[in-house]
């Protein structure tokens, strides 16, 4: 027995710490209209992937790796070579690691033990009785919260005046389910229940005789068997922090989880306490990883290696390059691994053009609203707040924002009346032979819904004169942008048109947001056209010539068609340019729907993947970005002619120009960009090796809850990260999960400063959650990180090899 000292105290710190500690392990969930990639291992960024497995496994039954088998199939066929083995094996900080590469491949020969998580007291009630106390709680859970956070689904909405835990508590004191199947007495505890749930969570846990050193992995493994709801919570305190508040949605859900343990611990005690103190002895133990942990991280590490050691293979062989002349067209994309894809294709049009890449959110962190529209919509990266506001239209459109508004408020009261609970089904009977040649072309994918653009953006507030300056040069420097500019400048941002799919926001900008870069483009573009800021900057040593226009425009990531923005505002001097630029964008996606067709499922040619975003049924209408595995900030011309494949994150940046201003421009990637990237990297790595936890499950079975995330079923707790469909063909996995290589061409002292002064940037790659390498002034991978503020030199590579023999 536990000794009374030991137990959770309600006056303890210790009691809160748990708490808080439980909570940061949770990764947060954005609502559906404007989903992000996120890392689902965002709360063991500080340990090593074998500790985090360790955990994972203790609190929920996780893997963190893909199966041995995975890894053996890799190494039998070369992929994985003995080098990366012997390289991974070294570097390796665990004592009770492998002796060596034989011992290694031994040990990769035996299965892994499959990851089996503690039981919670739900799931020790359910062996007594037979009955599944877990599901139960799952189910009626996602009830209520389905209600409570809905975002605007919902007919009749939830009175939301009260907190989440009095909410939930009123609502449970009425729900007879859980007495129905033999749980006597829950409402009546529940009312009874403190009115703060930190007093609740501490009277449980005292109850349940959680020790100090247990409540942190118990409180944990609560929160993960939430799902979708503890990381939508965890999202809510995000938002908070970052304006500077905080939020207690999280801990209240935590002790709604927890009333239930308790409840049931008390019904049970009997029958499962001897299993329950096992249970809490086991969450007070160290996280200590076994070897099979070890030697799994190891063999990641080894397949990461084999995949860097392509990379660098490609990046040092040679290139056809063609610099020099002014260019007539510069395109600035997205860093996006999908417009690596298009990058190489429109290059490869004209030698005249050259492309850029930077974060697709163009250094403009709007607050915006869409004509029409009440609703702020935050375009810019989520780890940032908003410094500027802005809105489509003027006081001229006054009476068009007029219709506009009447027009969309009929639509709503219509879809209401087809929903309502007294007229839906008199709807369908009356209505139905309407819908037949729409629904029949709908099913045929005959026809899209074709948005018109909002209509002339701007600034709301309008910004003052210096401003706007500096907030345009501040952008070119970022995009090492500031010499040798084209005639025509293209911002390109980028969004997806998907049809009935409850994750399209996921296939937009994750550096807007979850929602397309059209505005950030188009408001960079009136930034820069205005006169007033090209005559500062020309101050300031950023000539822009007289005849060069900034022209905002959005590629569409499913059909690789590029629209042009208020080109009505383009002087007809550059008629005939725009002309040139349209046939050129045209063939340019072409050519990369057709790489992009050997990839899909059932494309067959490029003539029907377009057809796919009109497509209702379309389980795969992209892969998003599927496939990514590496950053690279450099000068365009390390990795122009070289085909990349759509794995690479392309970010321009000349460090030669960034040294002079202390290399602000190289802390702003490393710190925005490339945890973004990784994010989204892990995101797909976690839905990969994890889809049980970390994945959203079968499309086919998707259903909406709130708005927020989908349940998979009619029930059951809510599902988050990707779709299976998203990262497997139906036949086998697509995306290889790797953590993602960082490249970047800057001395290896500028960015040892920056991490020495960023702790969790720093934890990223201390840790391998992503890697990091020191690229030459050649596009060779010349060191690696190796933790703790150390470098080491990477082996040449065979390309290196024999250019180095020719000469």
């Amino acid at each position: 027995m536990i000794a009374t000292d030991d137990v959770v105290d309600i006056r303890s710190a210790e009691l809160q710490q748990a708490v808080e500690a439980a909570s940061r392990r949770i990764p947060p969930l954005w609502p559906l209209a404007s989903s992000v990639a996120v890392n689902p291992f965002m709360g063991q960024s500080t340990e090593t992937l074998a500790q985090a497995g360790t955990r994972l496994a203790r609190v929920g039954g996780v893997p963190v790796v893909m199966p041995r088998t995975w890894f053996r199939d890799r190494i039998a066929t070369g992929v994985i070579t003995d080098r990366d083995l012997a390289d991974a094996l070294a570097a390796s900080p665990h004592a009770r690691k492998p002796a060596d590469v034989a011992g290694l491949k031994a040990a990769a020969a035996k299965p892994a033990p499959v990851p089996q998580g503690l039981p919670t007291i739900a799931d020790l009630a359910g062996r007594a009785s037979g009955f599944d106390w877990t599901g139960l709680i799952g189910d009626r859970i996602s009830v209520w919260a389905g209600s409570h956070f809905d975002q605007g689904q919902a007919l009749w909405p939830a009175w939301r005046a009260r907190s989440t835990w009095s909410a939930w508590r009123a609502f449970a004191t009425h729900d007879l389910t859980a007495e129905i199947h033999g749980l006597t007495g829950f409402g009546d505890g529940v009312a009874a229940a403190p009115e703060s749930p930190i007093d609740a969570i501490a009277g449980a846990a005292r109850r349940l005789g959680l020790t100090a050193a247990a409540a942190d992995s118990y409180f944990h493994q609560l929160l993960l068997s939430l799902g979708g709801w503890s990381q939508y919570g965890r999202y809510v305190l995000w938002r908070a922090e970052l304006e500077g508040g905080t939020d207690s949605v999280l801990t209240e859900l935590l002790a709604i989880r927890l009333v239930w343990e308790d409840a049931l611990h008390g019904h049970h005690a009997g029958l499962i306490e001897t299993q329950w103190e096992a249970v809490r002895a086991a969450h007070a133990a160290p996280v200590d990883p076994g070897e099979a942990s070890i030697v799994d991280e190891i063999l990641q590490e080894a397949a990461e290696r084999a995949a860097q050691r392509r990379l660098a293979e490609t990046l040092a062989a040679p290139a056809s390059t063609t610099q020099g002349a002014r260019p007539t067209l510069q395109a600035a994309f997205c860093i996006d691994v999908r417009s690596e894809v298009f990058r190489r294709a429109l290059e490869q049009v004209d030698p005249s053009i050259r492309t850029l890449g930077f974060a697709g959110f163009f250094g403009v962190f709007a607050k915006h609203r869409r004509f029409a529209s009440d609703v702020e919509e935050l375009r810019l990266p989520v780890l940032l707040n908003p410094t500027v506001t802005s809105t489509a239209g003027g006081p001229d459109l006054a009476e068009a924002d007029r219709k506009s508004r009447y027009k969309a408020r009929a639509h709503r009261a219509w879809g209401r009346f087809k929903l309502a609970a007294v007229s839906c089904f008199a709807f369908v009977e009356a209505m139905g032979p309407v819908y037949v040649w729409k629904n029949g072309r709908d099913a045929l994918a005959l026809a899209g819904e074709t948005a018109r653009p909002d209509p002339k953006l701007r600034f709301d507030p309008d910004l003052d004169p210096d401003t706007r300056l500096r907030a345009a040069e501040t952008v070119l420097r970022a995009m090492s942008l500031t010499s040798d500019f084209a005639r025509v400048v293209l911002l390109v941002g980028h969004g997806a048109t998907v049809t009935n799919n409850p994750h399209a926001s996921a296939l937009h900008c994750g550096a807007c947001g979850g929602y397309t870069g059209d505005v950030n483009a188009r408001l960079l573009a009136l930034l820069l056209g205005d006169p007033e800021v090209r005559d500062g900057l020309a101050a300031r040593g950023i000539v822009v010539p007289n005849d060069t226009v900034f022209v905002a425009a959005m590629h569409d990531t499913t059909t690789d068609e590029v629209t042009l923005y208020d080109t009505d505002e383009i002087p007809a001097t550059h008629g005939r340019d725009l002309d040139r630029i349209r046939s050129w964008l045209k063939t340019a996606g072409t050519a990369a729907r057709a790489e992009r067709a050997l990839r899909l499922p059932g494309a067959g040619s490029e003539k029907r993947v377009a057809s796919r975003a009109r497509d209702w049924a379309e389980l795969r209408p992209e892969w998003g970005l599927a496939g990514c595995q590496a950053f690279i900030a450099a000068p365009r011309a390390r990795t122009a002619g070289r085909g990349l494949a759509g794995r690479a994150f392309l970010h321009d940046y000349d460090w030669r120009q960034d040294s002079a201003t202390g290399f602000g421009v190289l802390e702003l990637i490393m710190t925005a960009p490339v945890v973004v990237a990784s994010w989204i990297s892990l995101q797909y790595y976690g839905s990969t090796v994890a889809p049980a936890t970390f994945g959203a499950g079968d499309k086919l079975l998707h259903n909406v809850v709130g708005g927020i995330g989908v349940f998979e079923g009619n029930g059951g707790v809510m599902r988050t990260g990707l779709p299976l469909q998203s990262v497997h063909d139906g036949e086998d996995f697509v995306h290889e999960p790797l953590r993602l290589t960082v490249c970047i061409e800057a001395p290896a002292e500028a960015m040892t400063d920056i991490l020495v002064r960023h702790d969790a940037v720093r934890a990223l790659f201390d840790n391998r959650w992503t890697h990091l390498f020191e690229m030459d002034q050649e596009g060779r991978l010349a060191r690696r990180y190796a933790g703790d503020l150390t470098w080491e030199p990477v082996e040449p590579t065979r390309a290196v090899l024999r250019t180095a023999s020719a000469a």
